[in-house]
């Protein structure tokens, strides 16, 4: 297997058999004009090409996710115009897919348990004084359970909730030097920027790196189109395409609406959903043009990277 991760490395490039791109929202709240923004572009990327356009829905969140958000995300895409060409997939569906795939990893010894709590974590970055990692501006996971041996892992496996982490550094070293292409540029893989991220939950049995990398080279998606805010992600991606054996797209971040002080739009936020737009009778097509034409209400803007 080794062997195998090592020669997908620098060279591995998308299996094409025609463009398909995909949008894929979480059911956790309304949808509003910053995901109008990424869906059309994903639509418009595959139908300029000839492609096929997919909808995911991501709903691995037991706790956030509502199947009222997913009738509303239908209604929503269909509003605004843009079709999809196979049957909605929902994650929530597909769990064994990420189940077998992270007994893969456990299989190379390329993950660990992790017992941390939230609290537990925060309290020890806050001892260290550790400064955030400058890829991301986030505090990295500490590696607090990484050092367990066997048996205290078996031990505690048995007694306690936990999660399940990728060691990175020991996976980084066992597919050797990665790069992915965002825009026709070549990236070198950086997964350490996001440390050791979590691959299963305490309270899901997967987690947003492992399934929409599973996602994607399952449903033969060849180019990602998606927010400039999930581009750290992709270094992660990429490691798991090559642990995983599977192919890695092209990727095209886009660049994201915020509000006129420059704030990202966001559910938690308070953005207008396309809903609210809707029932005030905004007209879907012309909406639709403007965004494609980058021209947004004065209480919005493009904040191009």
């Amino acid at each position: 297997m080794t062997t195998a991760i090592g020669t997908r490395g620098q060279d591995s490039q998308p299996r094409k058999f025609g463009v398909v791109s995909r949008f894929a929202p979480s059911p956790t709240g309304p949808l509003h004009l910053g995901h109008a923004y990424s869906a059309l572009l994903a639509h418009d990327f595959a139908r300029a090409r000839g492609g096929t356009f997919l909808l995911r829905i991501e709903d691995i969140d037991p706790g956030r996710s509502r199947p009222e958000h997913v009738d509303a995300i239908i209604a929503d895409i269909r509003w605004l115009g843009m079709r999809w060409d196979r049957d909605p997939v929902l994650q929530s569906q597909r769990l064994q897919l990420y189940a077998h795939a992270l007994e893969r990893l456990k299989a190379l010894g390329l993950v660990y348990p992790c017992f941390c709590t939230r609290s537990a974590i925060a309290a020890e970055i806050a001892a260290s004084a550790a400064a955030p990692h400058p890829g991301t501006g986030e505090q990295l996971y500490p590696g607090t359970c990484r050092a367990l041996d066997e048996d205290e892992r078996r031990d505690r496996i048995a007694a306690e909730r936990h999660a399940w982490r990728l060691d990175v550094a020991k996976a980084t070293r066992m597919a050797g030097p990665l790069i992915w292409r965002d825009h026709g540029t070549s990236v070198p893989a950086r997964p350490e920027q996001l440390g050791d991220v979590v691959l299963a939950r305490k309270d899901a049995p997967t987690s947003y790196h492992l399934a929409v990398t599973v996602d994607d080279a399952d449903q033969g998606v060849t180019d990602v189109v998606r927010g400039r805010d999930l581009f750290e992600s992709t270094h992660v991606h990429r490691l798991l395409q090559a642990l995983l054996d599977l192919p890695t797209p092209e990727y095209h971040h886009h660049a994201l609406l915020t509000d006129s002080d420059g704030v990202r739009l966001a559910k938690r936020s308070g953005a207008p959903s396309l809903a609210s737009l809707r029932d005030k009778g905004v007209d879907p097509s012309e909406l639709a043009a403007n965004l494609r034409a980058g021209k947004l209400p004065a209480e919005f803007r493009i904040e191009h990277f």
